[in-house]
């Protein structure tokens, strides 16, 4: 594929945005926003949901819904013969549609959703092409976007280009979006969000896909997120936004190192996992002010002590076995007898050699059905009180696993005892024991909330299974209750979950889970969609409710800095079985396995990052 190359930054700027206004009728969303951007520069929008990053890059390519309208100068020098000249707010729908896609495009935070369902991908990507005339037939188009699919590193890009994209993974999918973005070579990259709900080294993979390809083509680069670690590694310059303006802006090590702004210092703190206030709690916007951010002296400091630990564990790991033996030798023999009073933790949760293989629908009249082998034989206990993180990529079979332990599949062969109630073979209604015991925090809130039910309906539903007898008073003290416990007013039982932001939503979804006061809570993904400062704030009520009410956590998350910071145990998933289990941080400091050292290599975190940036 013929890779256009773009004036060099020595030029006219590649973007030029001046005093952009973005309002409704009733109120403004962004005021006077000003960005000037070099050919091949890579410039990072953050802030938290709400603070105009969308409304600021959709304006820029004219996508503002219906109602909703922009003021200002938005200029756009591409260098490509026949791109329009002028104001962009000001362009006609058919100039717009000249530059979408070919001089600038965008990639999508939700590939499901942008791309269309009934089309192969390979012919969406070809369609991208063919709408802007740049190729001149459609089997050349074809064989270009098949080209794309393998430049963005699709696996057998071919057969890629055949399937629709409910065929592909989250990751493939958002391939195939970064291909669709760049198969015309635009001079502009607007990516919002891209890589938020994907598994560590899928998104790694992406990032670094993106960085290569528009430093390989000379594309400018904005790049919107409220990851600051996905920033500290994309991105030379920073823009921060709050409540659509603003608030500061410099290079990435004056911003994430030398904050001025309080809201950015807030950012900064909540995105540090590896930072806690005096109580141990996750610092949030609301009580940075005692965060120090890190200084490059520091960062180098930490990076020379972990280089240190990395060689003690390797060192340690070069002793022989029968060295190891003698040394435990020498301990002294009234240490190895264990206390006659110690009691052993309670095991609420049991896994016995589980095994599920699902059956898929025929594709051949001469071949059997093809099998998949979700769970191959696992094992594991949680103890009573116990934090049990579960991580792996999609895939990996934590999904599988987590709808067997909530009654909501069975398993091939094996044993799942759940709060003294065993699910394998268990009919329907002798699991009603187990959802009292054992209740869901989900990823989306939003989808897992009846929209046509009230808060106060939607966490006394679980009260409403047979065999309980509260009244509809106690019923209601009872929601009172766990919306004051999950940091919620009163007055919110009688609003609906669209009334609500996303973190907010999250705290609903947890007093549901625990009305019922369940012996085991798991939690799937609960934080991957919500802003860093809202993170910081759910782990910190999941963390005081878990200590509060005495529950067994087990927490699913791709996101392996989470899961460090609450779990005191892991189990590693991979293709359906665990390659690894321990406590937290001997996995974290000296992982056996070498697809643990992949997550653990492929995870950002905000102080690594600044490190390598620096």
């Amino acid at each position: 594929m013929t890779t256009i190359t773009h004036p060099t930054t020595g030029s006219a700027p590649l973007l030029a945005v001046d005093g952009l206004t973005v309002a409704t009728p009733h109120r403004t969303l962004v005021h006077d926003f000003t960005l000037h951007m070099a050919h091949g520069e890579r410039i990072g929008l953050i802030g938290e949901s709400g603070s105009g990053k969308s409304m600021t890059t959709t304006a820029l390519l004219g996508l503002l819904p219906a109602g909703v309208s922009a003021t200002g100068s938005v200029q756009l020098n591409s260098g490509r013969e026949g791109a329009p000249s002028g104001n962009l707010l000001e362009a006609s729908e058919s100039e717009l549609m000249r530059v979408r896609g070919r001089d600038a495009a965008m990639v999508f935070q939700e590939p499901l959703t942008a791309l269309n369902p009934l089309m192969r991908v390979g012919a969406q990507v070809a369609e991208i092409m063919l709408v802007h005339k740049l190729a001149p037939s459609k089997a050349e188009a074809h064989r270009r976007a098949v080209e794309m699919l393998d430049a963005v590193h699709l696996p057998d890009p071919a057969q890629a280009a055949r399937a629709y994209p409910h065929q592909l993974s989250g990751g493939q999918r958002q391939r195939v979006m970064l291909a669709m973005a760049l198969a015309n070579d635009p001079a502009l990259l607007l990516c919002d969000e891209p890589t938020t709900a994907l598994d560590v080294t899928v998104q790694r993979q992406v990032l670094d896909l993106i960085l290569e390809l528009v430093k390989e083509r000379n594309t400018g680069l904005l790049f919107i997120t409220h990851d600051l670690a996905v920033v500290a590694n994309m991105c030379t310059r920073v823009l921060v936004m709050n409540q659509g303006i603003v608030v500061e802006e410099g290079t990435t090590e004056e911003v994430f190192t030398r904050p001025q702004h309080p809201y950015t210092r807030g950012l900064l703190a909540a995105s540090d996992l590896d930072a806690t206030d005096a109580d141990g709690r996750l610092f949030t916007v609301a009580s940075a002010k005692e965060y120090i951010p890190p200084t490059r002296e520091q960062l180098a400091a930490e990076a020379a002590a972990a280089a240190v630990t990395a060689a003690a564990v390797s060192e340690q790991d070069r002793v022989p076995d029968q060295d190891r033996v003698s040394e435990q030798d020498t301990v002294p023999e009234q240490d190895t007898v264990p206390d006659q009073n110690a009691t052993t933790p309670e095991t609420v949760m049991r896994v016995t050699d589980l095994v599920r293989t699902y059956t898929r629908g025929k594709t051949s009249l001469f071949k059997p059905a093809p099998e998949v082998h979700a769970l191959k034989g696992i094992s594991f206990e949680v103890p009573r009180g116990g934090r049990l993180g579960v991580v792996g990529e999609s895939g990996s079979g934590k999904s599988t696993l987590l709808r067997i332990l909530a009654g909501l599949d069975q398993p091939t062969s094996g044993s799942a005892i759940v709060a003294g109630n065993e699910v394998a073979g268990a009919k329907e209604h002798q699991l009603r024991e187990l959802r009292q015991q054992l209740q869901i925090v989900f990823q989306d809130p939003m989808g897992s909330l009846d929209p046509r039910m009230t808060v106060e309906q939607i966490i006394a539903e679980p009260l409403l299974v047979r065999g309980r007898s509260e009244t509809a008073a106690e019923r209601s003290r009872m929601v009172a209750e766990m919306l004051e416990a999950v940091g919620l007013p009163a007055s919110a039982a009688e609003r609906y979950p669209h009334q609500f932001s996303g973190g907010q939503r999250q705290r609903i979804s947890i007093a549901r889970a625990l009305i019922c006061r369940p012996q085991v809570v798991v939690a799937d993904e609960p934080v991957s969609a919500l802003d860093v400062s809202v993170r910081a704030q759910v782990l910190n009520l999941l963390a005081d409710l878990v200590d509060e009410y005495g529950l067994t956590l087990v927490f699913v998350s791709h996101d392996l800095n989470v899961v460090r910071h609450l779990c005191d145990s892991v189990i590693v998933m991979q293709a359906g079985e665990i390659v690894e289990a321990g406590p937290t941080e001997t996995v974290y400091r000296a992982p056996q396995h070498p697809y643990t050292q992949r997550l653990i290599d492929s995870s950002l975190t905000l102080r690594q990052e600044l490190q390598h940036a620096f």
